[in-house]
This record gives structure tokens, sequence and C-alpha cells, in this order.
């Protein structure tokens, strides 16, 4: 089978749901399972620097996560993953991989998903709420601020319906930050 030839799904968790940046047919939620959406990622480029690195989130092991599948057309398919690539995998942070994500309507397809390499450097593991949101509050990269990507993120899984616990205990945090300073 030449996969080239098929449309190809890929699975947005962060900012890849408000930005994806390249052409689709189709967007549709969803929910990847065996993963869980984590701030688990130094940024020293995106949304931090290296004097003050931020953190960007990762599909870290356990659980489940919502988020947003695009549908590329075959067509489009080699420029997209070449964007992807430059994108999302210019670190190797993320091994780039096919897994099973059930759409909303219970359709189920198979969607490009980047999974966090665990033994890479630049994977945090589990930090604590408080010293996520100091981290994420200082930091600043040449796509913005770090409080930005998290709020965005935030604000888009809200709007779809669907809440992240873990993200509001930040953006919480993140208020509390903004109110200490003044």
């Amino acid at each position: 089978m030449d996969l080239s030839k098929q449309d190809l799904w890929v699975f947005g968790y962060g900012s890849l749901m408000w930005n994806p940046g390249f052409p689709f047919r189709e967007a549709v939620t969803g929910r990847l399972y065996g993963y869980h959406r984590d701030l688990c990622i130094w940024s020293r480029h995106y949304r931090g620097d290296a004097e003050q690195p931020g953190l960007v989130l990762g599909l870290d092991r356990g659980g489940s996560c919502t988020g947003v599948s695009y549908r590329v057309a075959a067509a489009d398919r080699r420029a997209v993953l070449a964007y992807l690539q430059q994108r999302e995998l210019f670190t190797d942070i993320y091994h780039a991989v096919c897994k099973p994500v059930q759409l909303h309507g219970g359709r189920k397809i198979t969607a490009l998903s980047f999974i966090v390499d665990r033994a890479h450097g630049q994977y945090t593991g589990r930090l604590a709420v408080n010293e996520v949101s100091r981290i994420v509050a200082k930091a600043r990269g040449r796509r913005g601020a770090n409080r930005e990507y998290v709020l965005n993120t935030l604000a888009h899984l809200q709007a779809m319906g669907f809440p992240c616990r873990r993200l509001q205990q930040v953006a919480e945090g993140l208020n509390g930050a903004r109110r200490s300073r003044g």
C-alpha cells in the first residue's frame, strides 16, 4: 500500500490546535488514549531562552488526551510532513508515531502524534504545578511569552468544551504571580 497516496491525519494537543500552520481538509476533536498532555519539555527557543527556559507541552505516558485531529489531503502530505519536521522535530524531543485516535462521534482513525522522548535532555518529568507556573510566568522566546502559549491552549480547550485541570491550575498560578508582582 502506497501511503503517500492516502490522506494523513495529524493529532494536535497544544499549539497545533490553535495554530496548525498547514492546510487541512477536516478538523475534528478526538481523544488519544495512553498519553496525557503536560508541560514537560524545556523550551530554549520558542517559549524561552538559554537563560530563562520556558515549558511547552508534550504527550507523556498514561491517561488520555483530547485534541484536534486534522485530515490532510494526500496531495499536501509531503509538504505538511516537511513542515511538521521543521516545527516539531528540530530538537528530537518528540517521537513522531502513528497512534489510534477516537474522533468525536465515534469514528476511529490513525493519526501522526508527537510523543515526548523521556530520555531526551529537554524532558522535565512531572513538575509541581507551582513550579510550572513560576517558570511559565518568567519565560519568553522567539514565538512570544510562555504565558501566552499556556493561556491560548487552555482557552481553546475550554472553547471546545474539554477542560484541562492541570493547565487550569497552572493558569491560576500565573494569575497569582501577576497579582503578587503588583
